[in-house]
């Protein structure tokens, strides 16, 4: 599979979203660069290799000076390695192939680890209580275990599943719909909070709820800001 030229337009598709389905690797280079010359066909060849396992794309630097930003590149050539959206490995210079084939293998997920991703994928509760089975701390199959769950009314148990990682943003969500229970799709909310508000001080299930709350409505609700400012004045 060729590389791909990856522009500052085009990053967040080829290379963000694309880093969530499979490990992406960044070559950032320059048509004046001559150990990138070098470095370019060894790295093609090592992906090329996963057969589709990891993708490869190229940066001309001097073309995207946006992404060069970015990267913080102080030389090139410079490769970034990125799952989830977050780089999770890099070097600098052109290594020998050796060291590129450790660099590549690394990103290259194991049989299990691809056994436990179609499960996760499937979604279906005994899919991802399969999943936990070989993988009991995985994030994904915990909280899609845990909506699903949710969504049948086991609130309870959806609660204990979380408890399992630590808290996250995608934890505190389902967590929160957990225990907020049955609010009807069609309530805004405030009438629950302003009841809420005098009670959060001495009362620790209105607490937690008022936060629950929020939590439901988001960050880009514009009254959750407020209602943050309001419920640290009433505790402090």
């Amino acid at each position: 599979m060729a590389a791909i030229d990856v522009t500052d337009q085009t990053f967040q598709v080829e290379v963000l979203d694309k880093s969530n389905e499979v490990p992406v690797v960044v070559d950032l280079w320059a048509e004046w660069c001559g150990p990138c010359k070098t470095l370019g066909p060894m790295i093609e060849k090592v992906v090329d290799e996963t057969n589709g396992k990891v993708v490869l794309v190229k940066i001309n630097v001097d073309e995207n000076p946006g992404l060069n930003q970015a990267f913080q590149v102080q030389s090139i050539p410079a490769v970034f390695a990125l799952k989830d959206g977050a780089v999770v490995d890099s070097f600098i210079g052109a290594v020998p192939e050796p060291t590129i084939r450790q660099f590549v293998d690394s990103l290259v997920p194991s049989e299990t680890q691809a056994a436990v991703t179609e499960l996760i994928n499937a979604g279906d509760e005994a899919s991802l209580r399969l999943a936990l089975s070989t993988d009991p701390a995985n994030e994904d199959a915990i909280v899609k275990l845990a909506e699903l769950l949710v969504a049948d009314g086991r609130r309870d148990d959806a609660l204990a599943l979380l408890g399992r990682i630590p808290e996250s943003d995608r934890t505190r969500h389902v967590a929160a719909l957990a225990r907020v229970g049955d609010t009807p799709i069609d309530d805004d909310y405030d009438e629950q909070l302003t009841a809420l508000l005098g009670q959060v001080k001495d009362d620790d299930v209105a607490r937690q709820k008022f936060v629950d709350l929020l939590e439901l409505m988001g960050p880009d609700d514009p009254r959750t800001g407020d209602y943050r400012r309001q419920l640290t004045a009433q505790l402090y």
